[in-house]
């Protein structure tokens, strides 16, 4: 009988579906086991792209001396674009056009500086920024052989349209607004040194969450910081931040700044830039041509800044400020002629032991919370608001400047404590010599007499201007005008400067913030600057404060400190401690800098005892209006300036208290504030917060002593 099958065939069989089992099981180990790849990333072996993204550093805080929290970081959103990954993109435009239709459903404002107005008719900006024209001058430059300089507006939108390929079925008002983002990555890479492009800064939380849903290729959230500052006061002493302009650009990348890094730009922003800012991080990001995102590298953790406590107390701060804008504000309410109007002035406090700034107002101020919108306003305001006068303005020191004269003719004997000259009212020794120059005490024009004899106490007390005339007529430096071949005149100029160099007048103070030197009026001064010889008059006029001497709101008080603390200058500070990011560790500690002693101690307790009778008597010291009742002994000196070229004097005060034991110096300026004694309620308004107990600071009114 015939076998059903052969043993042959049957192990052909077997052999065969043998091979193809083991054929799938090795498919199989090799997909389930050996092969683990995310199915994206077979469906796209190769098609990814990797960004280095900044882990943007917090800034340091800055708190007042009493650990008040003037300035912080607040964590932001900021929406980005990615270039290379956009341009990898199917649709580059189209992904522009939905991210800002985007943020226009939601009322987000995102950056466009192309200048050319977003709606039809489109014409270029009227007002376009410098920063505008620079870019726009750049982008015609590159693209020279292509493009005329001054080709229309919309001839200028065709042909970015078709530069940036933008299909017709786009209408124009759609293309003008994704043409302008193009042109802000485009111009990026035209010119190197901008910051990189950010598309929106500061976005809400539900914008975030937008944007990330639809995942649009190339468009990123990225994590930093924006200041914010807890007071509306001391805005020229905390200073703010922003973009590097191109000079500290090439500064701060040799620090290893990011380009789009913000710095501090005035004040204490600008003074403290190396300890407040943080060292930023970076992390590596790897994505899909799709934007998933496959895989994220921290290359450096970031570092953050440094907390700076300021000497500054902003509740005194708040004071100074108030006192000083409610006096000129009040003044010129009842002013109806525009030119004789107050147009500033500015308030100095230091601590007469140690050189800190306690407070510094400068009016008019500014805003911060408005500043960059009002920015070019503010810039051409006649007024100058965003000028520092404290620090920065100069202005003749009138008779304030008598304790000098005072002090170099005790030092150099030509007067002792005790010595009278008689004020007769007019100094006219040197009427007949050619010059005809005849200076008169301020008492002579209205009363057509002087003072009489005066010691030098009762000259500071009454500010006689013919005591200080005679003192200085009298210092005959022989020996300093042999050694230099110059007349005596010119070495009674240089002895006048030399004690005002003493006292810190004419120079800078030591402050962390900008600040000017001023100008020490000397026969040097007036050769180089002026290019004339020193005269008498010269001398004459210096003495009582009239000559070429300029100094600074921040000099005058440091000037009456020196005084008020028996003659030791120092160097004057805002910085008060610095601690760590976490505030754990104390990393520095102000110390007290004598820069200047001087030794003639038995001269500086005459200006002092000069300064206390100026207070002292009503109807004669030159501020007993103001203070000879006042709880807390003052000493003081007011001044009157003549200012060329305008009408009204300034009014200048300085002063120190208590006068028995000195804790503050103050020195006020105001422009046009007509006298020292006009403006001395001012001082008086501070000193009437800063005496005042803390339990009493709410529940008293403002400029109400508490007794």
């Amino acid at each position: 009988m015939q076998k059903l099958y052969k043993p042959l065939r049957v192990g052909f069989i077997l052999a065969f579906m043998a091979a193809i089992s083991t054929i799938f099981v090795s498919a199989l180990y090799k997909l389930q086991v050996y092969d683990t790849r995310p199915a994206e990333e077979q469906l796209y072996p190769r098609v990814t792209v990797s960004r280095t993204q900044t882990l943007t550093a917090s800034r340091g805080n800055i708190y007042d001396r009493n650990g008040v929290l003037l300035a912080s970081g607040r964590p932001t959103y900021n929406i980005t674009l990615d270039w290379l990954a956009l341009t990898a993109a199917p649709d580059m435009n189209a992904i522009i056009q939905e991210l800002i239709f985007a943020a226009m459903d939601e009322d987000v404002a995102y950056i466009d500086t192309l200048p050319i107005t977003r709606g039809a008719p489109f014409t270029y900006l009227s007002e376009m920024t410098a920063s505008q024209r620079s870019r726009l001058g750049r982008y015609f430059e590159y693209y020279e052989a292509r493009l005329d300089p001054d080709i229309s507006e919309s001839d200028l939108l065709a042909w970015l349209r078709g530069h940036y390929r933008i299909d017709y079925t786009v209408g124009i008002s759609e293309a003008r607004l994704i043409i302008g983002v193009r042109y802000e990555l485009e111009i990026r890479n035209i010119i190197q040194n901008l910051a990189p492009y950010v598309f929106a800064s500061d976005v809400s939380p539900s914008f975030v969450s937008l944007v990330e849903e639809r995942a649009l290729v190339g468009v990123n959230v990225e994590v930093g910081y924006v200041r914010e500052y807890h007071t509306s006061y001391a805005a020229h002493l905390l200073g703010y931040i922003s973009s590097m302009s191109p000079a500290q650009l090439e500064k701060y990348s040799q620090l290893g700044y990011p380009m789009d890094a913000l710095v501090g730009q005035t004040g204490a922003e600008l003074a403290f830039e190396d300890i407040l800012h943080g060292v930023d991080g970076s992390q590596s990001i790897t994505s899909s041509s799709t934007g998933a995102v496959l895989s994220v590298t921290t290359k450096s953790e970031p570092v953050p800044g440094r907390n700076v406590y300021l000497t500054m107390d902003i509740g005194l701060q708040e004071a100074t400020e108030d006192a000083l804008r409610l006096f000129i504000e009040s003044s010129n309410a009842e002013i109806e002629d525009e030119t004789e109007k107050i147009p500033g002035g500015a308030v100095v406090i230091t601590n007469v032991w140690t050189g800190e700034l306690l407070a510094s107002a400068s009016y008019p101020t500014f805003d911060r919370a408005t500043l960059f919108q009002n920015f070019a306003f503010l810039n051409s305001d006649p007024t100058n608001p965003l000028y520092d006068r404290a620090a920065q303005g100069q202005y003749y020191p009138g008779s304030t400047f008598k304790m000098v004269t005072a002090f170099c003719g005790l030092r150099e004997g030509v007067i002792g404590r005790w010595t009278e000259i008689d004020d007769v009212g007019k100094y006219d020794k040197y009427i007949g010599d050619g010059t005809g120059y005849a200076p008169s005490c301020w008492i002579y024009p209205s009363s057509g007499v002087g003072h009489g004899p005066l010691n030098v106490v009762n000259a500071l007390e009454r500010s006689c201007n013919y005591f200080f005339i005679a003192v200085s007529d009298r210092l005959n430096p022989v020996e300093l005008a042999e050694e230099r071949d110059i007349t005596i005149s010119a070495a009674a100029g240089y002895t006048l400067a030399a004690a005002a160099s003493e006292f810190g007048l004419g120079q800078k103070t030591g402050i962390e913030v900008p600040e000017r030197a001023g100008i020490l009026s000397s026969p040097e001064y007036k050769m180089n600057a002026l290019h004339d010889g020193w005269y008498s008059a010269d001398t004459l006029m210096t003495a009582f404060g009239q000559g070429h001497n300029k100094f600074t709101p921040l000099q005058l008080a440091n000037y009456a400190a020196t005084i008020a603390n028996g003659g030791t200058r120092y160097s004057l500070t805002l910085l008060r401690r610095i601690k760590s990011a976490d505030l754990s560790e104390l990393l520095y500690v102000h110390t007290p800098e004598a820069v200047h002693v001087i030794e003639e101690t038995e001269y500086i307790q005459i200006l002092q005892e000069g300064m206390r009778a100026v207070t002292r008597t009503p109807g004669v010291g030159t501020a007993a209006r103001e203070f000879a009742d006042y709880p807390i002994k003052v000493a003081a000196k007011t001044g009157t300036v003549q200012v060329e070229s305008q009408d009204i004097n300034n009014g200048v005060f300085v002063c120190y208290a208590p006068a028995e034991n000195p804790e503050i110096a103050i020195s006020v300026v105001v422009e046009k504030g007509g006298s020292g004694s006009a403006i001395m309620s001012i001082a008086r308004n501070v000193l009437d917060y800063y005496f005042r107990t803390g339990a009493t600071v709410l529940s008293t009114p403002f400029g109400e002593l508490v007794p």
